[in-house]
């Protein structure tokens, strides 16, 4: 009786590549994304509401994503110095599950401006140390998978908070006077799943503290291997066409207003972003563990060749003035698609690229800093020629640079 139930239990087991660092990960980021996606999937209609450009918006992302990218690099080398990271990553969680409440007490772009920046500082805080991390709590053979499975919950957060946001916006605005209100009271609501993001971190994840390195950031970098860096050439080809997700929504808002009206077309974006974020969800832990077998630099150069196509797709809606829902849903899922494959393969070559644990560090952190380089680029530049020509030609940019990184990737070896 006793063998039975013991083969039972083993039966019931996770896969060994399921720890607790994993998992509680994965937790971590769903309700971070849940806040963060809330806010996110809001905002491009309050710029609306407001009646803010959408340059403004382009210049927010772009500067908040530089932000980022500068201190991913002091924070993966910090980190490999003082040889731990859950503290840091801590902080900047929290940092980023709170300052989105700001946007609640905006009346004009300075307040959201600082808001996104501090979020962003936050995100470049945790994002390198919990990659880092991660890598270091699996195999090498099974971290696609647990690089899948931890944007898989990500995404399934992502998914969480446009649907509140949604909810609150469609029950509060009938019944609001002033039509930013709802808005300000969903940013408010995101300290919710913000603050949680924060407090599992800090509770569940262990971390065993190595010994520190002496060397410098220019020294650390400098001893990256020369792949890492042909690799790094097509991720920072590619995030110079890779303009922020918020651009997408504004797209929607803007497409579908002359039919439905701003209010109404600012729902159906957000829903569209849910749309995006599922198919985000579904195909991040697949696009991970087909790496694991296949391996990921194809799936990754085909990741980028669907982001060329998701912008030129928008680029024909424009050009056509199309308001056809079912074609503008399909860019929404063909970009939630492309960026779960991007988002689990990235960091997953990055850690086969450097197999000392002591260098992840600095490398993730530099990864993330060309990432937010191009980011910057893409999102000003895109923000900028949409409102100074038309969106376009800022749609044709980000198609024609989304395809050179691929074209990049492709040779990487």
């Amino acid at each position: 009786m006793r063998g039975q139930l013991s083969t039972q239990r083993q039966g019931r087991q996770w896969p060994a590549w399921l720890n607790r660092n994993v998992f509680a990960m994965g937790v971590t980021s769903l309700l971070g994304d849940a806040g963060y996606e809330m806010a996110t999937a809001l905002l491009p209609g309050f710029f609306a509401v407001l009646g803010l450009p959408a340059a403004a918006l382009g210049a927010i992302e772009g500067i908040a994503d530089a932000t980022s990218s500068f201190v991913k690099l002091g924070a993966g080398w910090f980190s490999d110095r003082i040889g731990h990271r859950k503290t840091i990553a801590v902080a900047g969680y929290f940092l980023s599950g709170t300052s989105k409440a700001l946007f609640a007490f905006a009346y004009h772009w300075p307040l959201i401006f600082i808001g996104r920046v501090v979020a962003w500082f936050g995100r470049g805080i945790r994002g390198p140390l919990r990659d880092a991390m991660l890598a270091e709590s699996v195999p090498a053979e099974s971290r696609g998978k647990a690089f899948g499975f931890h944007r898989a919950g990500d995404t399934i957060g992502a998914v969480i908070g446009p649907l509140m946001a949604v909810g609150l916006l469609s029950y509060m605005s009938p019944h609001a006077t002033d039509p930013s209100r709802p808005f300000r009271i969903a940013f408010l609501l995101t300290l919710i799943p913000g603050l949680g993001s924060a407090i599992t971190f800090a509770t569940l994840v262990r971390e065993t503290r190595k010994q520190g390195s002496r060397t410098s950031l220019l020294a650390s970098i400098r001893s990256l291997p020369r792949p890492f860096f042909r690799f790094l050439f097509g991720v920072g080809m590619f995030g110079a066409g890779d303009y922020s997700h918020t651009l997408m929504i504004l797209a929607a808002t803007q497409l579908l207003a002359s039919r439905h009206g701003v209010i109404r077309s600012a729902e159906i974006a957000a829903l569209l972003y849910v749309l995006h974020n599922v198919l985000y969800a579904l195909a991040s832990y697949p696009a991970g563990a087909l790496s694991d077998v296949w391996g990921r630099r194809g799936l990754l150069t085909l990741a980028y060749a669907l982001g060329a196509m998701v912008a030129a797709g928008f680029a024909i809606a424009f050009w056509l003035k199309s308001a056809d829902i079912v074609f503008i849903a399909l860019l929404f899922g063909l970009g939630g698609t492309f960026v779960a494959i991007q988002d689990s393969l990235e960091g997953a070559m990055t850690a086969d690229l450097i197999p000392e644990n002591e260098r992840r560090g600095v490398a993730y952190g530099v990864t993330g800093t060309v990432n937010g380089i191009g980011d910057f680029l893409s999102s000003t530049i895109v923000g900028i020629v949409w409102t100074i020509y038309s969106p376009i030609a800022a749609f044709v940019y980000a198609a024609v640079t989304m395809m050179a990184g691929a074209i990049a990737i492709q040779r990487v070896r």
